[in-house]
C-alpha cells in the first residue's frame, strides 16, 4: 500500500523538514541542512541492508543516479543499520551515493520523520522530498513489501529543485 501524504502528526507537506546530522557509509558527517540554499533532497528511508525489497531499491537507484543527483538536487538513504554494515551493502552492490547509518540514537532521525516502526526497530519504506529551503514538499510511504515508484520520486525531486 502507498499512500501518498501529508505526513504523520507532526510533519506537514510545507513545513520545515527535521534537520540530522548522521554517519555515511564512510563514517563522514552529512548533514540535511547543508544542502539548504543549494540542492533539493531526497531522503529514502529503508529497513535494512541486504533485504530483497531495499536492495532492488538502492540498486534502482544507482542505475539512474545520474537522473536523481544534477547540480540542483541530492540522494539520501537512512536505515537503522550500523555504519560498517552500510559500508558493506555500498561495497556489496555498488552504492555510490550517501547511505546513512541511524543506528544510535537507534532510530532518532527516522523518529523525527515519525516513520520509525517501533516493533521491527526499523524505519518504514518512506521518501520525502525536501526543497532547497529546506522544506517538505512531498512525501510518500510504502508498505515493507512494496518497492517504491522511482520515476515518481524523480519527477518531485526535479520539481522541488525547480521550485514547483
Amino acid at each position: 500500500m502507498t499512500v501518498e501524504a501529508p505526513t504523520a502528526a507532526g510533519l506537514r507537506i510545507g513545513g520545515p523538514a527535521p534537520d540530522f546530522t548522521l554517519r555515511d557509509q564512510f563514517g563522514q558527517d552529512v548533514t540535511l541542512s547543508s544542502f539548504r540554499g543549494h540542492k533539493a533532497v531526497a531522503v529514502f528511508f529503508y529497513p535494512f541492508a541486504f533485504s530483497g525489497v531495499c536492495t532492488g531499491e538502492m540498486a534502482g537507484i544507482r542505475d539512474h543516479l545520474a537522473d536523481f543527483l544534477t547540480f540542483d538536487t541530492e540522494v539520501l538513504a537512512i536505515s537503522c543499520d550500523p555504519v560498517y554494515a552500510v559500508r558493506a551493502f555500498a561495497d556489496a552492490d555498488g552504492l555510490n551515493f550517501p547511505l546513512l547509518s541511524d543506528f544510535w540514537p537507534h532510530g532518532a532521525v527516522s523518529r523525527s520523520f515519525e516513520v520509525f516502526d517501533e516493533r521491527r526497530g526499523c524505519p518504514h519504506r518512506s521518501s520525502y522530498v525536501v526543497d532547497k529551503q529546506g522544506v517538505l514538499r512531498w512525501a510518500v510511504h510504502n508498505a515493507a513489501p512494496e518497492g517504491r515508484d522511482l520515476a515518481e520520486h524523480l519527477r518531485q525531486l526535479r520539481a522541488a529543485a525547480d521550485g514547483d
